[in-house]
C-alpha cells in the first residue's frame, strides 16, 4: 500500500476548476502539496484560480480549454504534457459538466452530443491519456464528479441525466482496468450546490431543498472535501464506490 502523500513534483489535473465544486478543489489539493492543472473556459477566471494557488505558495498552470470540443480536449491533454514535463500527473479529477435542461422533444442532436461529449467523452479522454502512466508507477487516482440525476429521474433533463450515468458506469470500468494496477478510481454525486452557476436556479429548487435533511443546499467545499479524500492516501482501500454528498437527500423519503 502506497502511504506517501504524493510523489514530490506531482499533479494534479482538475477540469473546470476557474469556480465552484473545481476551483475549491483545486485550492485544497494545492494545500495538499499538488501542483495544479487549472482547466476552464474562462481565461479570467482560470488564472484567478491559478493566481490564489500561486499566492498560497503553491504551483500551477492555467489552461483554457473547452471540453465540449474532443479536439479541444486531445488539446489539453498535449499540453498538460508539456506543461509538466517528466513530472507525474497523480490525480484526475473529471469535474467538468453539465448540459441543457430541456425536453426530450425539445433537445437537438447539437445539445444531446454536447452533453456526451462534457460529461462522458471528456472524462474518457483524458483518462486513456493519463491512467496508464498513473498504472506503470502502480499508484495514481481518479475522482469523476456526477451527479444524483444519475439516479433520481426528473422531467426536462434527460439528456444530462442519461450522460452522468454513463460517468457513473466508466467510474465502476476503470474499477475493473486500472484498479488492479494502482489506480484508485471513484465517484462524487453532489446535491444541490450553492455555485455560481447555480444560483441562478436557487428560486426552482425550493421545493428539493425543503425535503433535505440538511435543510440547506451545499457549499462547493463541502464537495471538495470528499474529492480530496477520495484523492487522498487516507482512501487508499476505497475504488469504485460514488460517495453522494447530498445532505441526506436519497436517504429519506420526503413526507
Amino acid at each position: 500500500m502506497n502511504t506517501t502523500a504524493h510523489t514530490p513534483g506531482s499533479w494534479a489535473l482538475v477540469t473546470g476548476s476557474s469556480s465552484g465544486i473545481g476551483q475549491a478543489t483545486a485550492l485544497k489539493l494545492a494545500e495538499d502539496g499538488y501542483a495544479i492543472v487549472v482547466c476552464g473556459r474562462d481565461p479570467a477566471r482560470t488564472a484567478e484560480t491559478a493566481r490564489l494557488i500561486e499566492e498560497s505558495g503553491g504551483r500551477a498552470v492555467s489552461m483554457v480549454a473547452d471540453l465540449a470540443s474532443p479536439d479541444e480536449v486531445l488539446g489539453l491533454v498535449r499540453k498538460v504534457r508539456e506543461a509538466v514535463g517528466d513530472e507525474p500527473v497523480e490525480i484526475l479529477v473529471n469535474n467538468a459538466g453539465g448540459g441543457a435542461f430541456v425536453p426530450t422533444e425539445d433537445t437537438t442532436v447539437e445539445m444531446f452530443d454536447a452533453a456526451f461529449n462534457l460529461n462522458v467523452k471528456a472524462p474518457y479522454i483524458l483518462a486513456g491519456a493519463f491512467a496508464p502512466a498513473m498504472a506503470g508507477r502502480g499508484h495514481g487516482a481518479i475522482v469523476n464528479v456526477g451527479s444524483l440525476s444519475s439516479r433520481m429521474a426528473a422531467s426536462g433533463t434527460s439528456a444530462f441525466q442519461a450522460a452522468k450515468a454513463a460517468l457513473t458506469m466508466l467510474t465502476k470500468s476503470w474499477t475493473a482496468e486500472y484498479g488492479p494496477r494502482g489506480v484508485r478510481v471513484n465517484s462524487v454525486d453532489p446535491g444541490y450546490i450553492l455555485t455560481r452557476v447555480n444560483e441562478h436556479m436557487r428560486d426552482m429548487y425550493g421545493g428539493y431543498l425543503t425535503s433535505v435533511p440538511a435543510g440547506r443546499g451545499g457549499a462547493p467545499e463541502e464537495v471538495a472535501e470528499a474529492i480530496r479524500f477520495l484523492a487522498s492516501p487516507r482512501a487508499s482501500y476505497i475504488q469504485g464506490v460514488v460517495l453522494t454528498v447530498d445532505g441526506g437527500k436519497t436517504s429519506v423519503v420526503a413526507m
